[in-house]
């Protein structure tokens, strides 16, 4: 029987088709959500990037009916050992996805989020999903619904939970290094940017660096706000994540909350090393676990018998191993190799860093 083309069924297949296609991260939550929005009605949402190795909020967001009073509430309740559906449990649960009203039992105010995010938006719920793949969270989505709609029901979260895996092996994928750029090397030489915020979360100084810092991720030099991964960084108090400029070199901004009474957090950006990435871009070429293990040694300058000796495999497995990875990664040699993996550059980006919309409910 041919399957009807207004089917949920079909719908679903039509929205990863598109995503499978989708340019880059941010056309990617954009067709996502507009075809989400047919299979699971909501009014607001943010679709977000995150660390794959800190599952922080990265670059870029795009944000819908929303803006962006309120975030450091919305952030800070994720470190209450009280908040339900916390993003950093459900990068674990066997679910990756989760909604408040379903999993309070209909009590969404026990959950600390409600009074201090949801409450005064009017919003009634809230469905969340951890974009997971290869056992780390490569981004993540808030779906809120109006608390004169229905709460999203368990169908909803189990198709959202669906759609999990397949959106973060794509934003993955996005974060294949492919070429270096003179504007990306230009950028490695500039100082480490500086911002300092008050107990309340406001900025109190920043320094030109951190300016610049900024805008080589947004693309917006004359934009005096503060991006939301930074934003949520100084309310934590802690914390460390790794984000794209638009010329695709990676930064590493993290957070530390001095002593004293007046508890100021001074929030660092700077050109991230090779070792802060390498792992990142490692995973991005989806290796397996062996293969993963083995171009370690290769970039840590083993020969090919070091290395059989190490793992306890004959040199001809080891042979296999690697020209399994030079095939993956798209190199000819181990010297290629170690230059595409570790050289802290990507694909330049073009779209800016966060995106907001306003759509029909």
């Amino acid at each position: 029987m041919t399957r009807r083309p207004d089917t949920d069924a079909w719908k679903r297949d039509e929205l990863l088709a598109r995503a499978a296609d989708a340019p880059d991260a941010l056309a990617l939550f954009a067709g996502a959500s507009t075809r989400l929005r047919r299979l699971v009605p909501f009014d607001a949402a943010v679709w977000r990037a995150t660390d794959p190795l800190t599952g922080l909020i990265a670059a870029p967001i795009r944000v819908e009916n929303l803006d962006e009073e309120g975030c450091a509430a919305f952030w800070t309740s994720e470190s209450d050992p009280d908040t339900v559906n916390a993003f950093r449990d459900l990068v674990d649960a066997r679910v990756p996805a989760a909604a408040l009203r379903e999993s309070t039992g209909d009590r969404p105010e026990l959950g600390p989020l409600y009074d201090a995010y949801l409450r005064p938006r009017r919003f009634g719920d809230e469905l969340r999903a951890v974009l997971r793949v290869g056992g780390r969270p490569w981004g993540s989505v808030s779906l809120f619904r109006d608390r004169d709609r229905p709460a999203f029901t368990a169908a909803d979260t189990e198709l959202v939970a669906g759609l999990s895996a397949p959106l973060a092996g794509r934003l993955r994928g996005f974060l294949r290094p492919v070429e270096v750029t003179a504007d990306a090397v230009a950028e490695a030489t500039e100082a480490t940017g500086v911002l300092l915020f008050d107990r309340a979360g406001r900025l109190v100084s920043a320094n030109e660096q951190a300016r610049a810092r900024i805008a080589s991720v947004t693309g917006e030099p004359g934009d005096p706000s503060t991006p939301i991964w930074v934003a949520t960084l100084a309310a934590a108090g802690t914390g460390r994540v790794r984000v794209r400029t638009r010329t695709g070199r990676w930064l590493v901004c993290h957070a530390s909350r001095l002593s004293g009474d007046d508890a100021f957090t001074v929030v660092m950006i700077e050109a991230a090393p090779a070792s802060e990435v390498a792992t990142i871009i490692v995973e991005t070429f989806e290796l397996t676990a062996r293969e993963t293990e083995i171009t370690r040694l290769v970039t840590s300058g083993l020969a090919t018998d070091e290395i059989a000796r190490r793992l306890h495999i004959s040199t001809h497995t080891v042979r296999d191993h690697v020209k399994s990875v030079l095939g993956k990664v798209g190199v000819a040699s181990r010297g290629e190799l170690v230059a595409k993996l570790f050289t802290e550059y990507v694909a330049p980006a073009t779209a800016p860093a966060v995106h907001r919309v306003r759509t029909a409910s």
